[in-house]
């Protein structure tokens, strides 16, 4: 059995024995180290925020602003984090606080050590060339007390501003660090294998184990729910199932790629993925959470899976024996279940690029417009032939079944008709042909099936001059309307 051994403020820090559902936050602050703050327990809130050195990012290490609530503390091992109270440099304040205090951005004070640890990684991004992209870079911080201008007019002056300091010569010397760990405390274990070959080994050893990778899902329930999870079996240190591979005609993105990286690179060869990424959740969320976990997770509001399956995506599960390939639309079984059998594992996505040829839309529709979950989320691609008629239409819905789901109904009733807004108006009552939806505390089953139908009515008018809008520069709303 192995100790967790991580960096923790520049020293190496061996935490003991704890359970392996003990959370970083919770450790932090039985630890003494008060700094950092609890709010939700949830990742909501951004008070628990504190900073990881990524070393294996496709462009190289960078800092991740990440919630120290849903991170286990086994799945620290290795790594190197920072909290607020490592910021300081001999006294002398680090850019992210002094910005702030320079701005008087807080003032309760409760939520300012997470939003200096978001400002923290917005100081050594190099990307954050728009005012929307610190927006985002903020929005998992909630500030009761209504601060928030001179919190983003500090998040714009710090954007990309990258310091001549410790924490960017970590950058430039970091290397891959070895995360392998078996660790047991009592009847609770976590084990991180290194290669697929030791992950097969561990599947057949611990059948029952729960697979974690970023575990933003996961680790609710121990955070909000107090149950236990006996056996954690981590994904995290195999190589193989990180990473994007860009063809020409399809992408093959590993289940462990997280979804702030997968943002980034989708921008320009995958801008459907991009747009649903955008709103998809905080930055901290998007920092820890990854592609295979929200599919697997098979969540009928997951926001994703309308996107891939628009897309015409398959997912490859992987075991021992080998690989297979499902076609999305197939893999969600029912309420929370998926194709994926015993001692199998989904492993990667491959996404074909559709052409230009292609009408494509995602949308996402929700009580708020940040950090929210979906009531319906819906993803559409549309080709026509040379007559402007439906040759092939894939009309993908969350939120309105118990599973992610083409309405196959109206597909085929749209197939050969051509694509016009009539068309689209006489073809809605298909719809509830397709779907029932529920009544839930985020919307009536009346609702949903209206939203079901104005999504369909938006998709037409939004690419009817055009196959694909991006989003405005602005964060204003996932569907761009049009005159009538």
């Amino acid at each position: 059995m192995s100790a967790i051994r991580f960096m923790l403020n520049g020293q190496v820090v061996e935490p003991g024995h704890y359970s392996p559902n003990t959370t970083l936050l919770q450790f932090l602050r039985s630890s003494g180290r008060c700094g950092t703050k609890e709010g939700c327990a949830e990742g909501d809130c951004g008070a628990c925020s504190v900073a990881i050195l990524d070393s294996s990012p496709p462009d190289g290490a960078t800092w991740r602003a990440v919630n120290s609530c849903l991170l286990f503390l086994p799945m620290l091992h290795g790594k190197e984090i920072v909290t607020v109270e490592g910021l300081t440099d001999g006294g002398e304040l680090h850019p992210a606080q002094k910005e702030l205090v320079d701005r008087m951005g807080s003032q309760c004070g409760y939520c300012t050590p997470g939003i200096v640890m978001s400002l923290f990684e917005a100081c050594y991004r190099e990307d954050l060339n728009e005012h929307w992209k610190v927006d985002d870079q903020l929005c998992g911080n909630l500030c009761r007390c209504t601060g928030y201008q001179p919190i983003r007019e500090a998040g714009r002056a710090l954007a990309s501003i990258q310091p001549d300091d410790r924490f960017r010569d970590a950058l430039l010397t970091s290397r891959p660090t070895e995360t392998r760990l078996t660790y047991q405390h009592e009847s609770q274990s976590y084990l991180c294998p290194g290669t697929l070959e030791e992950l097969w080994d561990a599947i057949d050893g611990a059948p029952q184990a729960r697979l974690i990778a970023g575990g933003t899902d996961l680790a609710l329930l121990v955070t909000k729910r107090f149950e236990e999870l006996p056996e954690l079996l981590s994904l995290e240190g195999i190589p193989a199932l990180r990473g994007v591979r860009i063809g020409t005609d399809k992408w093959s993105i590993g289940a462990t790629t997280l979804l702030s990286d997968l943002e980034t690179q989708a921008a320009d060869g995958l801008p459907l993925i991009a747009r649903m990424l955008r709103f998809f959740a905080s930055r901290q969320i998007k920092n820890r959470a990854t592609l295979g976990g929200n599919l697997c997770n098979a969540s009928p509001i997951g926001d994703m899976a309308p996107v891939l399956m628009a897309l015409g995506a398959e997912v490859i599960l992987s075991s021992r024996q080998g690989d297979r390939r499902v076609h999305l639309d197939e893999f969600f079984l029912g309420y929370r279940e998926t194709a994926i059998a015993a001692g199998e594992i989904l492993s990667s996505v491959e996404v074909p690029v559709l052409g230009p040829e292609w009408k494509i839309g995602a949308y996402k529709v929700s009580k708020r417009r940040e950090l929210d979950i979906s009531a319906v989320c819906a993803a559409f691609a549309l080709l026509l032939d040379e007559e402007g008629c439906v040759a092939k239409i894939r009309l993908c819905y969350g939120g309105m079944a118990a599973t992610t789901k083409r309405a196959q109904v109206t597909e085929d009733a749209l197939l050969g008709k051509r694509w016009s807004l009539e068309t689209v108006e006489q073809v809605l009552p298909e719809l509830s042909n397709d779907f029932s939806p529920i009544d839930d505390h985020r919307g009536s089953g009346w609702y949903r099936a209206t939203l079901a139908r104005n999504l369909l009515i938006g998709f037409f008018l939004e690419t009817e001059g055009t196959p694909f809008q991006s989003l405005p520069a602005r964060p204003s709303s996932t569907l761009v309307l049009a005159e009538r």
